[in-house]
């Protein structure tokens, strides 16, 4: 893939996650672009544009949600441009931003992701009725816990996955949870299985403790060009490797056990960053995670796991932080909050942080020196993929 600028991450910035009557959307994306332009030793003005990531208008209960956000994400009196492909929003601003970078139209763009989805009312799942076909699938009441229901129980079928080890995945991030300090309250915690299993059930074999939570927030993080990162740091971390892909919305025509949008994602990223061996060359990974079986379909989905190996590596504990390969040191999803867009630019402002040695308490415990952040959308459809390195 040819390009002509070098793309480095130089900042990023994070709000807390929580539920929020107050601050409005505009005020979230404030808050995360301004923390952001602070690490980065910048200024607003000295951006040249602005990507904003949100999710669809409903969870914020305005209409064009990209030009209400536009000026409290810096957008005004400068290119801005809106991208949005569901849950895979947050990952894919970054590919969005890096374009704008990479291709030489711009030296510096400040990406910005946001969610406000408590306002919807009864709940943002009430949103997603209306993307289903209208004959054969709506009138059965879908939903997403629906669908992700058939596709958990497809996964466990075909390679004989116990629910107790899907349950690790909640043990694992929302214990890693209780180090981030952005944590949405009462969602990290130190559980165990049997807490897990105990939760109630929502839809069959999904329960309770194994779904991310409504979550406000906002992230950000600034792109510039390799002219600007020399000058601005000693210690760039370097955009290496770019990937999306959609697949067909039509699920059920699909077998569910395998996300193969993921891996022609994960594929063209790791050509572009030249990996031959994702499971060597990958040093942690921040997997989309909003179901606690979403983390091991996802590991697989990115290579980092055979097909129906991923429940094995976490039960032998290579995922958790201190292990061969983290998954979600941050917390994840499952451990922080899940903001929509928000949380997939929370997993590329994780893996930067981690890649700087500015993680905090979240910080893993073997050097690394590439990580990966993935983030997925709509039906079971859109994977997005991001490789940074040093």
């Amino acid at each position: 893939m040819g390009y002509k600028n070098r793309v480095a991450v130089l900042g990023a910035g994070l709000t807390k996650f929580m539920r929020r009557a107050q601050e409005t959307g505009k005020e979230l994306c404030f808050e995360a672009a301004r923390m952001a332009l602070d690490s980065a030793g910048l200024e607003l003005k000295d951006m040249e544009a602005v990507v904003m990531s949100t999710a669809p208008d409903a969870f914020d209960g305005v209409h064009m949600k990209g030009e209400y956000l536009a000026d409290g994400a810096g957008g005004f009196r400068r290119p801005y441009m809106r991208s949005y492909v569901g849950g895979g929003s947050g990952v894919f601003s970054v590919i969005h931003g890096w374009y704008h970078v990479a291709s030489g139209h711009f030296d510096t763009c400040l990406v910005v992701a946001e969610e406000k989805m408590s306002p919807c009312m009864p709940h943002p799942q009430a949103a997603f009725n209306a993307i289903y076909d209208q004959f054969t699938e709506r009138p059965l009441g879908v939903n997403l816990l629906w669908i992700f229901a058939l596709e958990m129980n497809r996964y466990m079928q075909v390679h004989k996955i116990p629910l107790e080890t899907i349950s690790l995945v909640s043990v694992k991030n929302k214990k890693n949870g209780l180090d981030h300090p952005c944590a949405q309250a009462g969602i990290p915690g130190e559980y165990t299985v049997k807490d897990i299993m105990d939760s109630e059930v929502l839809v069959w074999p999904v329960h309770r403790l194994m779904v991310s939570p409504v979550t406000d927030a906002a992230a950000a993080v600034v792109l510039v060009s390799e002219r600007v990162a020399k000058r601005m740091t000693d210690k760039p971390v370097w955009v290496e490797g770019v990937g999306w892909h959609l697949d067909s919305s039509y699920w059920t025509n699909r077998d569910l056990y395998y996300p193969k949008y993921v891996e022609y994602a994960a594929r063209m990223a790791y050509r572009m960053a030249v990996i031959t061996d994702p499971r060597k060359e990958i040093h942690l990974a921040e997997v989309y995670d909003p179901f606690a079986y979403k983390e091991l379909h996802h590991m697989e989905g990115l290579l980092l796991a055979d097909k129906g190996e991923a429940p094995r590596l976490l039960e032998k504990g290579v995922t958790q932080r201190d292990g061969d390969l983290p998954v979600c040191p941050s917390g994840g999803l499952m451990g922080v909050g899940n903001p929509i867009a928000a949380a997939g630019l929370m997993k590329v402002a994780e893996v930067f942080w981690q890649l700087r040695g500015e993680a905090g308490a979240r910080q893993v415990s073997r050097p690394v020196k590439r990580g990966l952040a993935q983030a997925w959308g709509d039906l079971m459809q859109v994977g997005t993929v991001v490789v940074l390195g040093v």
